[in-house]
C-alpha cells in the first residue's frame, strides 16, 4: 500500500499517512468546512461541509455517506459524535452538505470526519478535519472600541489626506500553562497584527473592505505557540484603508467617509486547569501615533521614516511611558461578522527585468509584466537619506514615466533610511498597479536584486489551465490572468492603478462566470453578493458601485443586474443554493423597483452607459461619435430586464417561491411583445438601428420571434464580416454574448478571428502593442491614453467562458459539474487545446489535438460526477477509447450521433477517445 499525501485546504499543511482500506484505490481527501481555507471563527450555525473523492478507477459514484462531527479529537477517534452522528444518508451529495447537529456556539470547537459508500466499496473514514465558530452575537465581545479621534501637527486633512498610522499595546500575565488561546481583531481601515515580537497571519491589507456604516470583518486567530506563560504583549498597526478615506473634505456628495481608524479585539485564553480569562480593547490600552508610517493612502502612497521607528514596541517591557491613552470611540456602525472570503495575501513574487538609467539620481525598473501590488526594496546609505518609489503602467518616449492615466493618484512610497547597515523595506497599507517604478535617490547604482516586486491579491486558488495552439489566444487568456487577480481586494474592483479602483457591477455581469473557469472565486463573490445587498436602499436601488463607496445611485439594469447574474454564476459553478436563498428577497425587491418606476408602453425606459465603450471609428477617438455604432439604451435595458425575469422565474422555482414565477413569465410575454412591436424590422429580420449588439441581445435571450433566428442571427456575421472586417464592434454589455452567440448558432469560425485578431479592433491588438494585461479601452494606445487603464477587465466579456464551454468543452449541466457537457469545437486553424477546471468535484480534463484527420481526446472526469462527451465523428463505429470500440469500454455509454458528433455517457476516471473530423 502506498501512503498518501493529503493537503487540507485550511491554510495549513498536514502531511498524514494513510493507509488504505481493503478497496484500495478510492480515498476521501480534501475536507472542506464552508469551503474555507482557514476555518476558524466560522459566522453561521449551520456551516456546510464537502469532500472530494480520489480515485483512478472509472465509474466512481458515491451511494451513501455518514458525518461525525464532535467537540474534541479525542472524542472523535473514540467514535463519540456528540455534536452529530448523521448515521448512513442514501446520497450523492458531497458538496455544501448542511451540518444538522447539536446547536453550536460561539467559539466552539468541531472536529470532522466522514466515510463513504461507493460504486466501488466502502471507503473507511477520512482523516479528521477541524472547525471552530466565531463570534456568533454582539453580546459575545468583551471590550469596546480603541482610538485616536484626531489628527496630529504632522497630518494633513484635505483632497491629499495624510494620517499617520497609530501603533497600539498592550500588556498582560497569563498566570499558568496556556493550553489554548484564540484572538478576534477588527482592525479598522487596516491592521498588522503582533504578538510578543510576532507577526500574526500572513495576510496583507485586512481585513476585506465593507461599507462599515453596514458591515464589519473580523478575522480569527489560533495564537496559543505565540503565547507564553508570564508577560506577553499585544501589538497593533492601524492602517487608514477605506475607513479614512484617501479624499477627505473633497466631493461629499460622492465619496463615502467613515472617520478615524480603530481598533476591537478580543483575545481568549483557557488554561491548562480549564479556567479562562479574557484579554480586550479598552483604555487600559496605550497608543501613539508618532511611529515610522507616516502617512498611508491607498491613492498617493506610504511614507515610513525608519529613524522614527519604535524599537521593541510589541514586546513585553517596552516602555511606553510617553504614549496616549487609548480613546474609547464610538462605533463604526456595523455588526462585526465573521470575513468568510480569503485574505489578501502577497501571491507571488517578481524579480525586475531590467534596471536602466534616466539620470544621475533616477532609475527606472521594468517588472516585465503590469501587476498590483508594491515592491521591497534592500538599501544601504546614511540615515537620512530618502528614497522614492514612484509607479506606473507604461512609459513616455523619453524613458520617463507617463502618469497622466493615473489622475490624481500620486502613488508614491517614500523610505527614509535609518543608517545602520542593509536595510529592507516594503509597504503595509498600499498597493499599486504598475509595470515600471521610478527610483529616486537610491544610494550608489541600483541592481534587479535590490528590489522584489510583491503580488498581491485575495489569497484563492488557480483552478484553471489553458494552452491551445494559437498564440494570439494563449497570450490574451494570460493577460487576462494577470488582470484578473490584480483586480481581487476583497471585492473585484474595475482597476488597480488610479484614483477610482471601485467595485463596478458592470465589469462583472458575465466576466464573473469566465473568472469562475480559472480561480476559486467563490467566496470572493458570495461576499461581494452581501455588499451589494447592503448597498440597496430601502425602496430598492442598486447602485453601479457596491460597497457604495462613490455614491452612485443612478438607476440602471445592466450594472445593477449584475447582482442576479452574480448569483446564477455561484448556483451554476458552484452549487451555492444559499447564496440564492439568502438574496432573492432583496433581488425581487429590486426588480419590482425598476419595473415600477421605469416601465412605458412595455419597455424599461432607462439606460445609464448604453454598450459602454464600443470600439470608436477612429483609433484617436475615445466614444464613438457614429451613430450606426450605438445600440439604442431602451433596446439593452428591456433585453437585459427579460433575462433577468428569465434568472427570477428560476431563482423562484429553486428557493420555493413558486407563487411568483407566474407574475415573472406573464411580464416576459408583456415584455416580449412589446420589445418586438417597437425594436423589430419584420421586413429586414432586424432590430432597431441593426448594430451586433441590438441583434444580438434578443437573439442571445429568447425575445427573437420563433423561426426568425438565422435571419437575424444573418444580420449579425454580414455586419461582423462585412462591415468591420472581421472585428468586433460590441462593447461590454454585447460582448458578454458575443462569442457564445456565435458559436451557438452555428459559426465558431468567426468567433475564432474575433479572438485571434492581432488588428484594430481586437484583444490581439492589445497584444500586439505590448499589452500584458487587459486595457479599459480597445484603442487605449492611442485614444488619448489618459483615459486608459491597462489593467482593465470588462472588455473581456464571454471570451473566457468561451475558451472553456466551446474550445475546451467543458460546461457544467447541473450545480458545480455534478454532470458536465463536454463538446469542444473543431475550428479550422486550431490544432490543440489542453485545458483543466478543478471543480468543487475534482479537476475536469479536456486535452484534445488534430492528427491527420483523426480528433484525439483526453477526457477526465472526476469521481461523483458523469459526462455527456460530444466526440466528432461521423458514428460510433468512427470512435475509438483507448485502443477499442467506444461503445464496449468500461464506463461508456453510447447515447446517439448528432449533428457530425457521436455523442456517450461517461462515468468518472480518464478516457482517451479517438474520432473523426472535418473542418
Amino acid at each position: 500500500m502506498k501512503f498518501m499525501m493529503i493537503q487540507w485546504l485550511f491554510g495549513w499543511l498536514l502531511l498524514l499517512g494513510y493507509t488504505l482500506p481493503a478497496l484500495g484505490q478510492v480515498k476521501v481527501i480534501n475536507l472542506r468546512t464552508e469551503l474555507l481555507s482557514n476555518p476558524l471563527g466560522i459566522g453561521t450555525r449551520s456551516p456546510r461541509l464537502s469532500w472530494e473523492i480520489n480515485s483512478e478507477r472509472r465509474g466512481v459514484e458515491q451511494l451513501a455517506y455518514q458525518l461525525c462531527v464532535a467537540s474534541s479529537p479525542e472524542k472523535l477517534a473514540a467514535g463519540d459524535a456528540d455534536l452529530w452522528d448523521s448515521g448512513r444518508v442514501d446520497s450523492r451529495q458531497s458538496v455544501h452538505v448542511a451540518y444538522a447537529g447539536a446547536p453550536l456556539v460561539s467559539r466552539q470547537d468541531c472536529f470532522w470526519k466522514v466515510r463513504l459508500w461507493t460504486t466501488q466499496g466502502e471507503t473507511g473514514w477520512s482523516e479528521p478535519a477541524h472547525w471552530s465558530m466565531g463570534l456568533l452575537d454582539y453580546v459575545d465581545w468583551r471590550g469596546r472600541w480603541i482610538g485616536l479621534d484626531r489628527a496630529f501637527p504632522w497630518d494633513r486633512e484635505d483632497q491629499f489626506s495624510r494620517l499617520s498610522a497609530r501603533y497600539f499595546r498592550k500588556e498582560f500575565d497569563a498566570r499558568q500553562t496556556i493550553k489554548q488561546a484564540v484572538l478576534y481583531i477588527t482592525g479598522l481601515g487596516l491592521y498588522e497584527l503582533y504578538l510578543n515580537g510576532e507577526r500574526i497571519g500572513d495576510q496583507v491589507l485586512a481585513p476585506v473592505p465593507t461599507d462599515y456604516l453596514k458591515d464589519v470583518k473580523y478575522n480569527t486567530f489560533d495564537v496559543t505557540a505565540h503565547l507564553r506563560e508570564g508577560r506577553n504583549a499585544i501589538g497593533v498597526i492601524l492602517g487608514n484603508g477605506r475607513y479614512y478615506t484617501m479624499r477627505q473634505a473633497y466631493k461629499p456628495h460622492k465619496i463615502k467617509t467613515f472617520g478615524y481608524p480603530k481598533l476591537r479585539m478580543n483575545l481568549y485564553v483557557t488554561y491548562a486547569d480549564g479556567t479562562m480569562e479574557t484579554v480586550h480593547s479598552d483604555d487600559s490600552w496605550k497608543v501613539t501615533p508618532d511611529g515610522p508610517i507616516r502617512t498611508n493612502n491607498e491613492y498617493d502612497g506610504e511614507e515610513y521614516d525608519a529613524t522614527k521607528e519604535l524599537g521593541a514596541w510589541h514586546q513585553p517591557g517596552y516602555d511606553d511611558t510617553d504614549w496616549l491613552p487609548a480613546m474609547l470611540v464610538q462605533e463604526p456602525g456595523g455588526m462585526p461578522t465573521a470575513q468568510m472570503s480569503e485574505h489578501m495575501k502577497v501571491m507571488k513574487t517578481l524579480q525586475p527585468r531590467s534596471v536602466s538609467r534616466l539620470n544621475d539620481s533616477v532609475h527606472i525598473l521594468d517588472m516585465g509584466q503590469n501587476m498590483t501590488g508594491w515592491i521591497q526594496l534592500r538599501v544601504k546609505g546614511i540615515r537620512g537619506q530618502r528614497i522614492k518609489l514612484r509607479f506606473a503602467e507604461s512609459l513616455q518616449d523619453d524613458g520617463s514615466l507617463y502618469l497622466a492615466n493615473l489622475r490624481d493618484a500620486k502613488v508614491t512610497d517614500v523610505y527614509t533610511l535609518k543608517g545602520s547597515g542593509t536595510e529592507i523595506w516594503e509597504p503595509r497599507f498600499v498597493y499599486h498597479g504598475f509595470r515600471f517604478v521610478e527610483v529616486t535617490g537610491y544610494p550608489g547604482v541600483p541592481a534587479a536584486d535590490d528590489f522584489v516586486g510583491k503580488v498581491v491579491y485575495d489569497g484563492i486558488a488557480t483552478t484553471g489551465s489553458f494552452e491551445t495552439s494559437d498564440s494570439t489566444i494563449n497570450q490574451v487568456f494570460r493577460n487576462a490572468y494577470w488582470g484578473i487577480l490584480g483586480n481581487y481586494k476583497g471585492m473585484p474592483v474595475d482597476c488597480p492603478q488610479r484614483n477610482e479602483r471601485q467595485p463596478w457591477l458592470g465589469d462583472r455581469t458575465t466576466g464573473a462566470y469566465g473568472e469562475s473557469f480559472v480561480f476559486d472565486n467563490a467566496k470572493l463573490y458570495a461576499k461581494w453578493l452581501d455588499d451589494i445587498q447592503q448597498a440597496q436602499t430601502t425602496d430598492g436601488g442598486i447602485p453601479d458601485v457596491a460597497p457604495a463607496f462613490w455614491r452612485y445611485y443612478g438607476d440602471n439594469v445592466t450594472w445593477p443586474g449584475t447582482y442576479l447574474t452574480i448569483a446564477d454564476m455561484l448556483y451554476n459553478q458552484f452549487g451555492d443554493f444559499r447564496s440564492l436563498q439568502k438574496h432573492y428577497p432583496s433581488m425581487k425587491k429590486w426588480m419590482d423597483y425598476m419595473r415600477r418606476k421605469y416601465t412605458q408602453n412595455g419597455i424599461i425606459t432607462k439606460d445609464k452607459y448604453g454598450d459602454w465603450c464600443v470600439p470608436p471609428e477612429s483609433l484617436e477617438l475615445i466614444h464613438s461619435r457614429d451613430s450606426a455604432r450605438r445600440t439604442d439604451g431602451q433596446l439593452i435595458a428591456t433585453a437585459t430586464y427579460y433575462r433577468l425575469l428569465q434568472l427570477m422565474d428560476r431563482f423562484a422555482r429553486l428557493t420555493g417561491h413558486d407563487s411568483d414565477t407566474m407574475a415573472y413569465q406573464q411580464y416576459r410575454r408583456e415584455l416580449k411583445a412589446a420589445f418586438n412591436s417597437r425594436f423589430f424590422d419584420s421586413a429586414a429580420g432586424s432590430y432597431s438601428n441593426g448594430t451586433v449588439t441590438a441583434n444580438l441581445l434578443p437573439l442571445s435571450v429568447g425575445l427573437v420571434p420563433q423561426g426568425r433566428e438565422q435571419e437575424v442571427f444573418a444580420h449579425i456575421v454580414r455586419k461582423t464580416l462585412a462591415e468591420y472586417g472581421g472585428h468586433i464592434s460590441t462593447g461590454v454589455v454585447g460582448t458578454q454574448w458575443l462569442m457564445r452567440g456565435l458559436s451557438r448558432h452555428g459559426r465558431p469560425d468567426v468567433a475564432f478571428r474575433l479572438a485571434t485578431n492581432r488588428t484594430y479592433p481586437s484583444w490581439g491588438y492589445m497584444v500586439e502593442n505590448g499589452a500584458t494585461t487587459i486595457w479599459e479601452l480597445w484603442n487605449g494606445n492611442t485614444a488619448n491614453p489618459a483615459m486608459n487603464s491597462q489593467n482593465h477587465v470588462m472588455l473581456l466579456g464571454d471570451l473566457l467562458v468561451w475558451y472553456y464551454e466551446h474550445l475546451a468543452g467543458i460546461k457544467a449541466a447541473e450545480p458545480a459539474f455534478a454532470r458536465i457537457v463536454m463538446k469542444p469545437e473543431v475550428i479550422d486553424g486550431l490544432d490543440f487545446v489542453h485545458a483543466t477546471h478543478r471543480s468543487l468535484f475534482g479537476t475536469i480534463g479536456s486535452h484534445w489535438k488534430k492528427d491527420n484527420g483523426r480528433f484525439l481526446w483526453e477526457v477526465t472526469v472526476p469521481p461523483n460526477t458523469r459526462a455527456e462527451v460530444h466526440v466528432p465523428a461521423a458514428g460510433p463505429a468512427d470512435v475509438l477509447e483507448s485502443g477499442q470500440p467506444a461503445s464496449g469500454a468500461e464506463g461508456v455509454t453510447y447515447l446517439k450521433t448528432q449533428n457530425g458528433r457521436a455523442i456517450y455517457q461517461v462515468l468518472s476516471g480518464t478516457y482517451r477517445f479517438e474520432g473523426t473530423y472535418r473542418n
